[in-house]
């Protein structure tokens, strides 16, 4: 069938570009603009309809992939994979209220995860939790995205459970379990973004710091903690930017122009 290149529409920045290519493309495999087994235009096309870099495109390409949507066949292209059963779909972790809900699962998860690390965890595991913190800080202070790292010190404290099914578990929800993934929650908040990550990834120390000490009912709290001081910061950072949103148009003659 012919595929009609719709012009693009101006991005949110609450997103990041590749969540904006990835969201457009699987709202035409959901609508059945690319069916399964069509080959997706490739990345030049991509990048021309979009307006994006080649590594936006890369980017969305692979979030597709990670969501099991696509596949990319080396050499030949990406095609639509046939829809999977019905379960968690992590597509529709978008909006503010999908992300504390996420919030919710994880805490009730990753609490016990936590106490279970405390116990099993190896030296190993350790230092692979203690690598995650410190590219975190790096990212943080280079002004780059931090979200593979805080994916891998949660992965890493699953692991330690010595329960592969804790392990599966949080590999199938990937990086949608990291609420920036899917907003730029830093920007909501009032506070100075850099500081706004270090204060979480302290969480992080303490969480660690536990597990370190074998403390499994320190572990878990540390753990809840974290995760709901998230879900707090994130609904404090939505109330604030609501406000300046509201008071941006009061007194905004509603016949000027933009």
């Amino acid at each position: 069938m012919d595929h009609v290149n719709a012009p693009s529409l101006p991005r949110r920045r609450s997103r990041s570009l590749a969540q904006e290519v990835m969201n457009d493309l699987s709202e035409k495999i959901r609508s059945g603009v690319y069916r399964p087994g069509d080959k997706l235009p490739t990345e030049p096309e991509v990048m021309a309809e979009q307006g994006v870099s080649r590594t936006v495109v890369r980017e969305a390409m692979s979030r597709l992939q990670a969501a099991g949507l696509v596949e990319t066949r080396h050499g030949i292209g990406t095609f639509v994979l046939p829809p999977k059963p019905a379960g968690l779909d992590l597509m529709t972790v978008v909006t503010i209220r999908d992300i504390l809900a996420m919030l919710e699962l994880r805490i009730s998860i990753e609490t016990e995860a936590a106490g279970l690390a405390a116990l099993r965890r190896t030296p190993e595991q350790l230092a692979r939790m203690h690598r995650a913190i410190e590219t975190i800080n790096e990212n943080i202070s280079k002004g780059e995205r931090s979200v593979d790292a805080d994916f891998q010190f949660h992965l890493q404290i699953a692991q330690a459970t010595g329960n592969k099914y804790f392990e599966d578990f949080y590999r199938h929800l990937g990086t949608a379990t990291i609420p920036r993934d899917r907003l730029d929650t830093p920007q909501l908040s009032a506070e100075p973004a850099p500081n706004y990550m270090f204060r979480a990834n302290r969480e992080h120390e303490y969480i660690l710091s536990a597990i370190e000490r074998k403390d499994p009912e320190m572990a878990r709290a540390s753990m809840r903690m974290h995760l709901s001081n998230s879900s707090e910061r994130l609904k404090r950072a939505s109330e604030q930017a609501e406000e300046k949103s509201q008071e941006g148009t009061k007194g905004k003659d509603p016949t000027a122009e933009s």
